[in-house]
């Protein structure tokens, strides 16, 4: 399915996402002993925010209907291969100092333009040959920040081209400029709303999830800063909106894996990202993940969930930081 980003069209291929595994090791690696962690969002960010209490949005019902109350929810990550392919969105960890990297862009005017850290080794999502949305995604916990590129094509062993680029300082909860995109129709980053292995295992995720619709509205809401509308429609939901798994939903019988999606996705929800398939929400490609405990998620439908009012949540419409509460 075709993604827009503003007026440029972005070609992609959602429905279809796969990906190459996650760098090595690195990725589960500690910090070192004395070292300040770095994490993928700040305590106080609006990705660590539960909403299990807030309102049901006044659309809610409309919403849920155009992306499919019907269909099932559905993890866009696990082990192994899917369609030949492993699928997941790779994350490239970076604990250690990288020379800068040129990166040139398709559509300069909404990204970064340099101070790009990639190592050579840094996985496309669904490999070097894919035709599909080609994220790099590079976690450097050295200087504490993400580097996030759409549409990437390695030119030389220091030099990318990419559609759109990002860089977020994972020390700060300031939010794109007005109207930017990013690797993500709605400008949000990627890394903090992945699903990642690590955490599943361990029982917890607490922070949002990165989720797809077929088509968006014309708009977004805080924290997106971009919309990749296919229509001007209210009864589409805007890049940014909340959608959370209903309280009522039992998750009892659930494996550990996918209990742990499923108890996040109550806490603390979904984020509408981009456009993609109906209910897809994005992790990182692991050989940990047991697919069919991911496999359990998929009984539930789109009639499970209900979109959230957290407008109460924004303290500045230009942080991601959230109200005291």
């Amino acid at each position: 399915m075709p993604r827009r980003k503003g007026i440029p069209a972005f070609a992609a291929a959602a429905a279809l996402t796969a990906a190459c595994l996650v760098t090595g090791p690195a990725l589960a690696a500690p910090a070192a002993p004395g070292d300040d962690p770095c994490v993928t969002s700040l305590p106080d960010s609006f990705w660590r925010a539960p909403v299990d209490t807030l309102p049901v949005h006044p659309s809610s019902a409309r919403y849920v209907s155009s992306i499919g109350a019907a269909d099932p929810l559905h993890p866009d990550f696990g082990s192994g291969l899917s369609r030949g392919q492993p699928f997941g969105i790779p994350v490239t960890v970076s604990d250690s100092p990288v020379p800068e990297t040129k990166v040139t862009l398709d559509y300069p005017e909404e990204s970064e333009t340099s101070g790009y850290r990639i190592p050579r080794d840094a996985r496309i999502e669904n490999g070097p040959a894919s035709d599909g949305d080609r994220h790099v995604i590079v976690w450097d916990r050295d200087l504490c920040k993400a580097y996030e590129l759409f549409d990437a094509q390695q030119e030389d062993v220091d030099a990318w081209h990419a559609g759109s680029g990002a860089i977020f300082d994972l020390r700060s909860n300031d939010l794109r400029p007005d109207g930017w995109t990013s690797a993500d129709a709605a400008g949000l980053a990627i890394l903090p709303g992945l699903v990642r292995y690590e955490e599943a295992a361990a029982g917890r995720i607490d922070h949002a999830i990165r989720i797809t619709v077929p088509r968006s509205d014309q708009s977004y809401v805080w924290p997106a800063r971009h919309q990749a509308g296919a229509a001007a429609d209210e009864s589409l939901p805007p890049m940014g909106l909340r959608l959370r798994l209903k309280g009522s939903v039992d998750t009892s019988e659930l494996a550990p894996q996918a209990k742990a999606v499923a108890e996040a996705l109550k806490k603390y929800g979904a984020i509408v990202a981009d456009n993609g398939s109906a209910w897809f929400i994005s992790g990182e490609e692991h050989p940990g993940w047991d697919n069919s405990q991911l496999d359990g998620l998929k009984d539930f439908k789109g009639s499970d969930f209900e979109a959230v009012d957290a407008s109460g949540l924004q303290q500045s419409p230009d942080s991601g930081a959230v109200a005291p509460r």
